[in-house]
């Protein structure tokens, strides 16, 4: 279902028919928080394989501050309550709609460029959750050619670990795919919709659908 909505958005758009994208993402979080003192404060926290993936790491960050702002989170290096540690992945594969007979079994998951940054913990889900990919479709066009089927697999994540007791307090992570290579604009929303709720997030995993004005 998730696909065929992704499929028929990108049909109304190209035909003119949409003023909107909905980015549909499923999430899932773990929170050992009841409430967040007003005013909570944090810093990032990075792993030595974000040390140096910049300028990329920086991008996500400030992605992901402006989804924890927003949740009531402000980030303040001097005097943190709480480290976040934020990642995200990109895939690109072949449409699941792409013609199998044009373009053989050559194609498959994992296909296309991408850049390992930080690391995902146990598969769960439908299967890509794993070893971190932020690659090829980062600030691209909003639609890769027709002729070349793509799909793009996305995930981000974002851990809250309290700095006097060294525990993990809140984890979630949100994962979407679908035809548009805008990854630097969905990925901005994905924070938002993984942060969903905070810090009371219902359990299990739930469809966060976050409307998104297009990119000219």
């Amino acid at each position: 279902m998730q696909r065929l909505l992704a499929v028929l958005i990108l049909i109304a758009s190209l035909s003119g028919c949409a003023s909107t994208w909905v980015v549909d993402s499923n999430v899932r979080s773990y929170s050992k928080l009841d409430a967040v003192p007003a005013g909570a404060t944090y810093r990032f926290e990075r792993l030595p394989s974000q040390q140096a993936a910049e300028p990329q790491q920086s991008q996500l960050e400030s992605m992901a501050g402006a989804a924890l702002a927003r949740v009531g989170l402000q980030k303040d290096d001097a005097r943190p309550v709480y480290t976040a540690q934020v990642t995200a992945r990109v895939a690109a594969t072949l449409s699941p709609w792409a013609d199998p007979w044009l373009y053989g079994p050559g194609w498959g998951p994992g296909w296309g460029p991408g850049y390992g940054y930080g690391y995902y913990g146990p598969r769960y889900g439908r299967g890509w959750y794993g070893g971190g990919w932020y690659g090829g479709g980062w600030y691209g066009s909003a639609f890769f050619p027709p002729a070349a089927n793509p799909w793009y697999e996305r995930e981000v994540g974002v851990v809250l670990r309290d700095l006097k007791s060294g525990q993990v307090v809140y984890e979630t992570r949100a994962r979407n795919d679908g035809p548009y290579a805008s990854s630097g604009v969905i990925l901005a929303v994905m924070f938002d919709a993984a942060l969903q709720g905070f810090p009371n997030a219902p359990p299990g995993e739930r469809l966060v659908n976050i409307p998104l004005q297009p990119r000219p």
